[in-house]
């Protein structure tokens, strides 16, 4: 019910929005002359305190306070607020809690402003109501950012309409063993739009290293099939995690062993390059962030969309106008 105000973090797509809506409120903030409106631009609430919320109040809190520092002339990009909402008592709840406590002494000193045990009740004309124990508080922002979890695919309803496939209250399938749906042993579903629960009763994560593992297995088991094979169930291997709280910080847990701050973020680097597929892929991410890290750029600041600087405050621009929306 809160997508249009409060986008979640799925799709490039939504990266790009999610980009747009951040720049276009530093340059909002600039010609607002009313100090209160100029105060809500400059709001960033972030929903969510795992590791996607992690990141992204941790890279706003960069560009804020660093980045677009000396990029204007009316305002002080150093006075917006960064403000990450977790509903549970610590930030990412899967972690060791000595990582959760890094994570959080990490973003404090960016400058973001966490609150725990959290809940949003409502995101209306630019408020955002939240519950905090028995008290109600509002909170002025024109930026609101979902990265409290997303639902899942309209596959799932697709499946469940024509193939009686049974779906979570999130959309996700629930599949057997062999990521198969129920009743038909030969339509499969991976990743986030999976709900596997047969391994230690709770569904898995919908994150890349599941997803990679489980189209690995569907590809064995189909090649087995074809063969005349059978393959044992899907087993996941956890082999870690990981999660970047900002420049030169980061927590990882790999369950044996535990690192946080420099080293870990280091690992973090090492891993998603690792990952990426061909070698000048690589080569090009490595010199991209070599770039960004010493000299704290993120490229070019133009913004693009469909909705144009005009629009933001509630006039439509002319044919002539929209063309030009940087």
């Amino acid at each position: 019910a809160w997508e249009t105000v409060a986008p979640g973090l799925k799709t490039v797509e939504d990266a790009l929005e999610m980009r747009r809506r951040i720049f276009m409120a530093f340059e909002a903030a600039e010609k607002e002359l009313d100090p209160e409106k100029r105060r809500a631009w400059l709001t960033f609430v972030v929903i969510g305190g795992g590791p996607t919320g992690v990141e992204l109040a941790g890279a706003i809190a960069e560009l804020a306070y660093h980045t677009l520092k000396n990029d204007f002339r009316n305002i002080d990009t150093s006075e917006a607020r960064v403000l990450l909402l977790e509903g549970l008592d610590r930030l990412l709840p899967p972690y060791d809690p000595e990582l959760s406590a890094e994570a959080e002494a990490s973003l404090t000193r960016l400058g973001v402003t966490i609150q725990t045990k959290t809940m949003v009740t409502n995101i209306e004309d630019n408020i955002v109501t939240i519950k905090q124990g028995d008290e109600i508080k509002q909170i002025a922002a024109q930026t609101v950012l979902w990265a409290a979890g997303v639902k899942a695919s309209a596959i799932g309803k697709i499946l469940a309409d024509r193939a009686g496939a049974e779906c979570d209250r999130a959309g996700r399938v629930i599949v057997e063993p062999d990521l198969s749906i129920k009743n038909h042993p030969n339509i499969f579903v991976i990743g986030d739009l999976a709900n596997f629960a047969h391994q230690n009763g709770k569904p898995l994560p919908g994150v890349a290293p599941v997803a990679m593992q489980e189209g690995q297995y569907v590809a064995a088991l189909i090649r087995q099939r074809l063969q005349g094979n059978i393959l044992p169930p899907f087993s996941y291997i956890d082999r870690g995690s990981l999660a970047v709280i900002g420049q030169n910080a980061a927590v990882v847990d790999f369950g044996f062993v535990k690192f946080k701050g420099f080293f870990a973020w280091l690992i973090w680097l090492f891993v998603h390059i690792y990952f990426l597929i061909e070698f000048d892929s690589k080569l090009v991410v490595m010199i991209q962030w070599a770039w960004n890290y010493f000299t704290r750029k993120r490229g070019a600041r133009l913004i693009t969309g469909e909705e144009s600087f005009l629009e933001s405050y509630g006039k439509t621009p002319s044919k002539q106008e929209a063309k030009v929306n940087v």
